[in-house]
């Protein structure tokens, strides 16, 4: 018996296909089930009912987003000349969330700490100069690297400078009705739509999420490691009351196994999704993200579930 998604040690998974290394595998250690919308939509929503991670593909609503956001002059054209979007700077390939620490935190922040990126904005031509590299000798994981984002807060109301609500249009699939239920558990509870656009090789650090995720690509291709709730203690996370918490400490491209050693009984899995995909993760499941080539990747939430709580919390959070 396997339990579903199926799992491996996370040791033969990045031997196996390191993380600063975009070039594709001909064999990698995916766990997940993959879903056809027109013809296995009932097991998708099965699974989601089971707060199971899977991916379904070809949906042909996703497939038209896909289509135009293809196209270089809609896109410039959608996101204007001027206006200036979220932009993290990085001076290598690995970004990891952080928030400016609080005085009541002050000991749980290490006195050489300082933010792991530079946040700024900027129109998208401007963004899409710096991540569109095709010379190969300007890119590796010692270079600069370049995160792109777009908010659409609903009915957040005003939660950004310049939101982008033309997102739900755009992306009609994430609009929170309650006949959307393929997408929208609890439509009342979505929390806008975000989108990421990943110059190739960035590396968005392994963590968890706490409310249910539905995550969309929209062009391009990117690597998923994840990872069930119950490995937490295995994946060494920062803190709760550090910059960064519920982010795992350990650099996955530069396993130190002696300062981690917990790290080694880690269990993940992986997927590549294609413009196209769109995968379910549960509320608390972790994951570490690696942009395969230049890529656009959006996603919403709706609620949060208890499925996986006791995990997490025996966990610290």
């Amino acid at each position: 018996y396997r339990p579903v998604p199926y799992a491996w040690n996370v040791q033969a998974v990045l031997d196996n296909w390191a993380p600063d290394d975009t070039a594709p595998r001909p064999k990698i250690f995916q766990g997940l089930c993959t879903f056809d919308y027109e013809t296995e939509k009932e097991k998708a929503i099965h699974y989601r009912e089971a707060e199971l991670p899977y991916v379904i593909r070809d949906d042909p609503s996703v497939l038209r987003t896909v289509e135009r956001w293809a196209q270089p002059e809609y896109m410039e054209k959608l996101l204007g000349e001027k206006t200036r979007y979220r932009t993290e700077y990085s001076e290598d390939n690995h970004f990891m969330y952080w928030t400016k620490p609080k005085k009541k935190n002050r000991d749980m922040v290490p006195e050489n700490w300082s933010p792991p990126t530079d946040m700024m904005r900027m129109p998208f031509k401007k963004w899409l100069d710096h991540a569109n590299v095709t010379d190969e000798s300007l890119l590796g994981p010692d270079r600069e690297h370049w995160y792109f984002r777009l908010i659409g807060c609903g009915e957040m109301g005003r939660c950004d400078n310049d939101s982008s609500e033309y997102l739900f249009d755009e992306l009609s699939f994430f609009q929170p009705r309650e006949d959307n239920q393929l997408y929208m558990v609890e439509p009342k509870k979505q929390k806008g739509i975000h989108c990421r656009f990943g110059m190739k090789g960035v590396i968005a650090e392994n963590h968890f999420d706490g409310s249910r995720n539905m995550v969309a690509i929209l062009g391009g291709e990117r690597r998923y490691i994840l990872s069930h709730p119950d490995q937490c203690e295995n994946l060494c996370l920062l803190p709760r009351g550090h910059p960064s918490a519920r982010h795992s400490a350990v650099d996955w491209s530069d396993v130190d196994w002696e300062e981690f050693p917990r790290f080694r009984e880690a269990e993940v899995n992986e997927v590549v999704l294609q413009a196209g995909d769109v995968m379910y993760l549960p509320t608390n499941w972790f994951h570490y993200i690696i942009s395969l080539d230049l890529n656009f990747q959006c996603n919403t939430r709706s609620g949060i579930s208890g499925e996986y709580m006791d995990a997490i919390h025996d966990c610290g959070f």
